[in-house]
């Protein structure tokens, strides 16, 4: 292995130890709302499934993978919303490991004939685990040869091995919604117990509890056309998206735009002092099925090229939108979410 390519490795490394405890962050927000509000939790009008992946800086060894999964069940008799949601993300070509389950209950208050306050609680399990074999130390780089003499086994190295490379945690979050079916805005706090992520055998000084997880999130929705049995309506929905983790700050601002059967959108998004990124959007919708691409143009120093930009997916199943559900809609007085979130 060359000296540069250890040299991006070694700082890979460095990239995923310094971004432990920091949650990731679709840039499809909207098709994962449970992974942004718990209160989100049921704001559809019939059973709703989100799948979402995340490929972030595929130019280098396998970065960063980020997974989403999550159900969602609305309880209108009970002015309420079940959902369950699993998250898993790869760092480092599986250097680094987080898997999270919660089970998330939401309640509706509703303020108004148009205006509704919502209540989201999560609980569940967050589980971390580091693959000390793939871990690269000072002992095993060769200053010729670099990581491993070609043709021959990579040099073992003289670090201890801990008795224990995984760890799991009781998590907990909260959040508030706001919504009309054209205005939303929301707050939410995850992480409340800072879960313990220490990995090794340490004193109280030096464990690791993951930073608590503000979020704020807002925007207004402007019709130009109504939709009908034929044809969805057209809206643009000017939004944005700020999130405050540890000294992790990050600003999303942008619209989402719905036309017929098409949706698309595009974003800037500001992380702390420095521009991040520019997030195009596409999508088509059909029935109850909605597929999302998104692309991230990294605009930092690390540049496009350098880094092949991030690559999201997403797909929603929400069975709101299937012809049986909107004939027996037409009786029902349930109020309609807002069709960025749909």
């Amino acid at each position: 292995m060359g000296r540069k390519l250890v040299l991006a490795h070694v700082l890979l490394v460095w990239v995923v130890i310094k971004t432990w405890g920091q949650d990731p962050v679709f840039s499809q927000f909207y098709a994962a709302p449970l992974q942004l509000n718990p209160a989100f939790a049921g704001v559809a009008e019939a059973p709703r499934i989100t799948m979402n992946y995340r490929n972030q800086w595929p130019a280098w060894p396998n970065a960063y993978r980020t997974y989403a999964l999550s159900f969602e069940q609305p309880l209108p008799f009970l002015q309420s919303g079940l959902g369950l949601s699993a998250l898993a993300d790869d760092a480092g070509n599986g250097i680094y490991r987080t898997l999270a389950f919660n089970v998330v209950y939401s309640y509706h208050l509703q303020i108004s004939d148009s205006y509704f306050l919502k209540f989201g609680v999560e609980g569940g399990v967050l589980q971390s685990r580091v693959d000390w074999d793939k871990l690269v130390f000072g002992d095993q780089v060769d200053p010729i040869e670099g990581f491993g003499v070609p043709g021959s086994p990579a040099t073992p190295s003289e670090e201890n091995r801990p008795s224990g490379l995984r760890n799991h945690a009781v998590d907990f979050g909260t959040g508030l919604l706001f919504h009309s079916q054209s205005v939303y805005a929301g707050v939410s706090v995850r992480h409340l117990n800072r879960p313990d992520e220490s990995l090794l055998e340490a004193n109280d000084n030096l464990r690791i509890g993951r930073p608590m997880r503000l979020s704020f999130h807002a925007g207004w929705e402007i019709g130009f056309a109504e939709g009908n049995n034929l044809k969805y309506p057209a809206f643009i929905s000017p939004n944005l998206l700020l999130i405050r983790q540890a000294d992790f700050t990050q600003l999303n601002a942008g619209a989402y735009l719905g036309y017929n059967l098409f949706f698309g959108g595009l974003w800037y998004r500001h992380s702390g002092g420095n521009p991040d990124a520019v997030i195009g959007l596409i999508g088509v919708r059909e029935g109850p099925l909605r597929f999302g691409y998104s692309y991230d143009m990294t605009m930092s120093a690390l540049g496009p090229i350098r880094t092949g930009g991030t690559h999201e997916v997403s797909l929603t199943i929400n069975f709101a939108e299937s012809r049986a559900f909107q004939r027996r809609k037409k009786a029902s007085r349930y109020n309609n979410c807002f069709n960025m979130f749909r």
